[in-house]
């Protein structure tokens, strides 16, 4: 290719050329277009941030008589439904339960890591969202075999075949214990019944393997859409199957209609109609929760519906409030769906999506993920699923027309809550307009009484010290719970995602920075009940709890990470809760070290990025161990 616009580095050409085909090489020097403008976009991010810290200026609604930017779209005509959206394919209309995890595993061979996906496809989910963001780990080339894995399966190669035939026994095997009887009746036939969906990179996020020919680094969301869509498109219509997305981290409407621009771009390349990628938007960030119907208007014809749940959405709660010292979240478990801001952020969602647009359709509304694993004594399985059975019957009746399980196990446990109910979905149910007026603003970062103790920070520690120690070997998603519950299998572990790093993190840094106040005394360390949270507690916790962690058997802190990923983890937990000015994200400084396992040169990593968001006022996002020579 004549002056390319893009560098692909190494040999990951030839390495994987199946996904770098000569087709997909041509649709990113023609996509990469958009970096400059995405860029631009992340810079508004920061810069509001800043402002609103600075003018202490929470977030509200935009003003009904503007347009909504990047588009000539009125926010008036957003939020009555005067805009054309789209009609739900035959195979999104019925989402009672959908699955979510990554396509591959750290350093495996292709055989071994393709069983994900086999698990994915025959787990009896009405739908998968394949993940390429908060739950694939990002170490080597995993981003490419996430996406080999799932080409090989969505044109049923026969390394695929062959491996789900083998998986589809040993899933009945355990339907047998678990279930008394088998769940996969024929492996073939099993493996149509699932939507493949897959959730592309936020905009925040900088790919590892390209580069503009400059120098710059390439956003992850344009490489994420071309890859997956350019190389699975044909085939995907070819089996009758909607290409379908899931978009995270959006914050505002202006890029949503960034999104819609992209994807309506690659269409046209493509040479398919408008509209025949569909996306769901997983509302995460709490500024979209002020734009829920103006997102679904930039995204028009390709808007399908939106996903709630908890983690990320939290943590974006606290960090737009990072500034208000009177916002302090109690523990972490406390904060349910239906906790204060995240009862008032659900309601807006199931209103947002039943307000029909010009043409009379409806949007889908799935609900939050399921961490529960059914694997643990009699006693805790029994009690775990017994609680997960409740939430999930709690969101069909608040209006969900589906909601998200963390691994196939869960799939046959929570699906027949909608089964029994027996409805496709719940699109068009009649709830309340949508109003924007200052008590709807207030109720979106509404705090209720709840615990805020010793035990609570422990939590918050252990699990945000094992997610980033897992992270750093390559499994964005991980089964983990606190330290002082290794070896009770009445406390079952719980699939976490990188969410869960974000938000226990956040919460720490509310609780040392705002002076929380502790609400219950702990005998295990003598201090009593109003006691402020300090540094100097926290420092305490963090040491004991990494102890704990040095001291576990392999099986929860493989021996390998005591002297490598677990000391950078602790670092940056250190770290993130010290800075007296927040960090936007913690995935920052997870990402610039990975493949790095040397804690002084982590040190330094940290330390240029502390430099760059003091002075500028911006992110290191690109992969530092990726440069063009000169």
């Amino acid at each position: 290719m004549s002056n390319p616009s893009i560098i692909i580095r190494d040999n990951l050409t030839e390495k994987y050329s199946d996904v770098y085909t000569p087709k997909v090489q041509a649709a990113l020097e023609h996509m990469v277009r958009f970096n400059k403008e995405l860029k631009n976009l992340m810079k508004k991010r920061m810069d509001r941030r800043l402002e609103r810290a600075q003018s202490r200026e929470r977030i509200n609604f935009l003003d009904e008589s503007s347009s909504i930017e990047g588009t000539d779209i009125l926010v008036a005509d957003a939020r009555s439904g005067n805009f054309v959206g789209s009609v739900i394919p035959k195979d999104l209309q019925r989402q009672w339960i959908q699955g979510t995890g990554p396509g591959a595993k750290p350093n495996a061979p292709v055989a071994d890591s393709i069983r994900n996906v086999a698990y994915a496809l025959l787990s009896g989910a009405d739908g998968w969202m394949f993940d390429g963001e908060d739950a694939l780990g990002q170490i080597t080339t995993m981003s490419l075999d996430n996406q080999r894995n799932l080409k090989l399966a969505i044109h049923r190669d026969q390394l695929f075949l062959d491996v789900a035939e083998k998986v589809a026994r040993q899933m009945n095997a355990w339907s047998v214990n678990f279930f008394g009887k088998e769940k996969i009746a024929d492996w073939r036939t099993q493996l149509d019944f699932t939507t493949k969906i897959f959730r592309a990179r936020g905009l925040h996020l900088d790919d590892r393997h390209i580069r503009e020919s400059n120098g710059a680094s390439v956003a992850a969301s344009i490489v994420d859409l071309t890859l997956y869509v350019v190389n699975n498109y044909q085939a995907l219509a070819d089996a009758g199957s909607s290409i379908v997305l899931y978009l995270p981290k959006i914050q505002t409407a202006e890029e949503a209609g960034f999104w819609n621009k992209m994807i309506s771009e690659l269409e046209r390349f493509l040479k398919v109609p408008e509209g025949t990628i569909k996306v769901y938007v997983l509302v995460e960030q709490l500024e979209a929760t002020f734009q829920l119907m103006e997102i679904r208007a930039a995204l028009g014809k390709h808007f399908v519906g939106y996903n709630t749940g908890r983690w990320d959405y939290i943590n974006s709660v606290s960090d737009a409030l990072a500034w208000d010292s009177s916002f302090v979240n109690p523990n972490i478990e406390s904060i349910g769906m239906t906790y204060g801001y995240m009862r008032n952020y659900e309601d807006r969602v199931r209103r947002a999506v039943n307000t029909p647009d010009r043409n009379g359709n409806f949007a889908l509304w799935q609900g939050g993920m399921e961490p529960n694993i059914p694997v643990g004594s009699e006693a805790g399985v029994s009690s775990s699923m017994e609680k997960a059975i409740g939430g999930a019957e709690r969101e069909q009746r608040e209006g969900a027309s589906g909601k998200w399980v963390a691994h196939w196990k869960m799939v046959h446990i929570v699906r027949p809550v909608w089964g029994k109910v027996g409805e496709a979905n719940q699109m068009g149910r009649k709830f309340p307009q949508l109003t924007y007026s200052d008590k709807d603003a207030d109720g979106l970062i509404l705090l209720e009484p709840a615990p805020r103790n010793i035990r609570g920070a422990r939590n918050l520690i252990s699990v945000a010290l094992q997610y980033g120690n897992a992270f750093g070997q390559g499994m964005q998603a991980a089964a983990l719970k606190p330290a002082d519950f290794f070896g009770n299998d009445d406390v079952l572990y719980l699939m976490e995602d990188m969410a869960t790093g974000e938000i226990r993190l956040s919460i720490l840094w509310e609780w040392v920075h705002k002076g929380a106040k502790l609400t219950e005394s702990d005998a295990e360390t003598g201090i009593s009940e109003g006691t402020v949270f300090s540094f100097a507690i926290f420092q305490q916790l963090l040491e004991e709890e990494y102890n704990k962690l040095l001291k576990a058997n392999s099986k929860d802190v493989h021996d390998s990470s005591k002297h490598t990923t677990l000391p950078i983890a602790r670092e940056i937990a250190h770290v993130y809760v010290s800075e007296e000015q927040k960090i936007p994200w913690f995935i920052d400084l997870l990402n610039i070290n990975l493949n790095n396992e040397d804690l002084d040169t982590a040190k330094e990593r940290i330390a240029k990025y502390l430099e760059v968001l003091r002075e500028n006022n911006d992110r290191v996002t690109e992969n530092l161990d990726f440069t063009l020579r000169g």
